[in-house]
């Protein structure tokens, strides 16, 4: 029985392929939209864990304020001090590496090329911590740092901007009208967190940005690497509790500043893709139950144009329930069709635009089995007054409509 019902369905849909084309479009495209804004939010949130790793292992950053900003301190906090890193050093014994960083963004000029970029003041534990290595050329030595000497490290992304293919060790650019020798190039490390370019950036002694850059003494951001993972925790907890002793902040006052690991910047990230990700997905997915009731809609219009069919069916033996499941069935397979078409098309969008957008791509088994169990579903939901519609014709009063 389910056989034939299966069969006496796909002849009728066959009859007319155009308006069941357009009956399952909704459908298509809900299925596509969900499978779609699922598949990119997994790229964007396995990215960010690539993106985070690349900072460095066992990294922490400590920030002023209580809000995650890319480049800028938090509004109305107090900036950091060098004491306070060269505090950080001496009395937490489980840091492998202290940098403090002051960072402004400027303009750098070599001959007719220039470039804006970040420049980033700071000592050479930063290369440590962050898991910096040098393409070419060295670090500063102690005496550059101590003095404030205008020298660089240059990211790959300057480096390409302001040297096209050359090497720019030993020559000089130019930044904030002041002249800056190259010393070294740093080895590239792509996109890093929030969708920042690691490697656009100009890296200084952290005297030289303060002085002929920033224009004070303040230090936006400590970067610590702690020698183990297993201490990572510890060493929160113990930077917390120095930082709160120097900037004197009172029992029972929350904290002036942010201790974050890669872990809770991960977490804080992925959070707000998946968010984003599952109100998208939602919003997808109502033209899913449009879809639904474009099927419901075309369903009664085909009852109403097979009466006499169903009239003679049931007039010569057939029962309720066959008829109930003959349209319930072609109702089914609407739906079914809809969501294999949009998992086809919504899997070719994904691959395009997580090419496009840079993210990972891989196909979610489990919302693609969803999707189409859903779009089956709003066959079964929406299919049924119009299949119960048809069971419950008089014979009689079938066999006398026009």
């Amino acid at each position: 029985m389910l056989l034939n019902a299966l069969l006496v369905a796909v002849r009728a849909i066959r009859r007319n392929l155009l308006r069941s084309f357009l009956t399952t479009l909704g459908i298509v495209i809900g299925v596509s939209a969900v499978i779609v804004m699922v598949t990119l939010g997994n790229g964007a949130t396995k990215a960010v864990g690539d993106q985070i790793s690349s900072l460095g292992s066992n990294l922490i950053l400590v920030r002023p304020g209580q809000r995650m900003e890319p480049g800028r301190e938090s509004a109305g906090a107090k900036s950091f001090e060098l004491a306070d890193a060269d505090a950080l050093r001496s009395q937490v014994s489980s840091l492998a590496a202290v940098a403090p960083v002051a960072s402004r963004g400027a303009r750098a000029v070599h001959g007719s090329e220039t470039w804006s970029t970040t420049v980033a003041g700071t000592t050479n534990a930063y290369f440590t911590a962050g898991g910096w290595s040098l393409a070419a050329g060295r670090t500063f030595s102690d005496a550059e740092a101590l003095s404030g000497r205008a020298v660089c490290v240059l990211g790959e992304t300057v480096r390409k901007k302001l040297f096209g293919g050359s090497l720019p060790v030993g020559s000089e650019i130019r930044l904030k009208g002041f002249g800056c020798e190259v010393i070294g190039l740093l080895a590239p490390k792509g996109q890093g967190a929030m969708g920042m370019d690691q490697d656009d950036t100009v890296v200084m002694p952290i005297r030289t940005v303060q002085r002929r850059v920033t224009g004070s003494t303040a230090v936006g951001t400590i970067v610590v690497s702690v020698r183990e993972a297993s201490a990572v925790e510890r060493a929160k907890t113990d930077i917390a509790a120095l930082l709160r002793e120097r900037r004197h902040v009172e029992a029972g006052e929350d904290d002036d500043f942010m201790v974050l690991d890669t872990k809770q910047i991960a977490s804080t990230l992925s959070g707000t893709i998946a968010l984003m990700t599952g109100l998208l997905g939602a919003v997808a997915g109502v033209s899913l139950l449009v879809g639904g009731i474009g099927i419901m809609n075309i369903m009664l219009v085909s009852v109403t144009e097979r009466t006499r069919e169903i009239g003679t069916r049931l007039a010569i033996g057939a029962l309720e329930s066959e008829v109930l499941l003959q349209f319930l069935i072609e109702a089914v397979v609407l739906s079914s069709f809809g969501g294999v078409a949009g998992i086809v098309l919504a899997t070719g969008a994904s691959w395009v635009l997580a090419g496009l957008l840079g993210l990972p791509f891989s196909v979610d088994v489990t919302i693609t089995v969803v999707a189409f169990l859903f779009s089956a579903g709003i066959g079964v939901l929406f299919g049924l007054v119009p299949a119960r519609r048809a069971a419950r014709l008089d014979p009689i009063e079938a066999l006398r409509r026009e």
